[in-house]
């Protein structure tokens, strides 16, 4: 079985700890559901976790890894939207609060948002795509 090379191992850990945490604690992901399709939030949550989860073990295994990989990206250009909104919440949650720690969560989740075209990158790499 041939590894996968440490950024893609990385992307794939990345996946399986979001996973979990998708299927453990929905409730943390919810409110960045976009409002048209808040009806099926705790739904998508766990659909998205799955999702998660099957990317990671796809890019491990190398027979799935270009289709993991595909899929991976797919996925993280998918979820953009749903990240620069948890931005836009704790930016507004740190205006209100006006504390040092609601304005670190903040600029995390700001750091984060550029993290996701290199990631795409990785995941396009690991499908032989780039």
């Amino acid at each position: 079985m041939t590894r996968p090379d440490p950024p893609t191992a990385a992307l794939a850990g990345i996946f399986a700890v979001s996973g979990v945490i998708h299927l453990v604690r929905p409730q943390v992901f919810e409110p960045i559901v976009p409002a048209p399709l808040r009806d099926h939030d705790r739904a998508l949550v766990h659909v998205s976790g799955v999702a998660e989860l099957a990317c990671a073990a796809g890019l491990l295994i190398p027979a799935t890894r270009p289709v993991a990989g595909l899929t991976s990206a797919a996925l993280l250009v998918a979820v953009l939207p749903a990240n620069v909104q948890m931005s836009i919440d704790h930016g507004r949650r740190a205006r209100r609060r006006r504390t040092p720690q609601a304005w670190a969560v903040f600029a995390g989740t700001l750091a984060r948002l550029p993290l996701q075209r290199p990631l795409v990158r990785i995941a396009l790499r690991a499908a032989g795509k780039e």
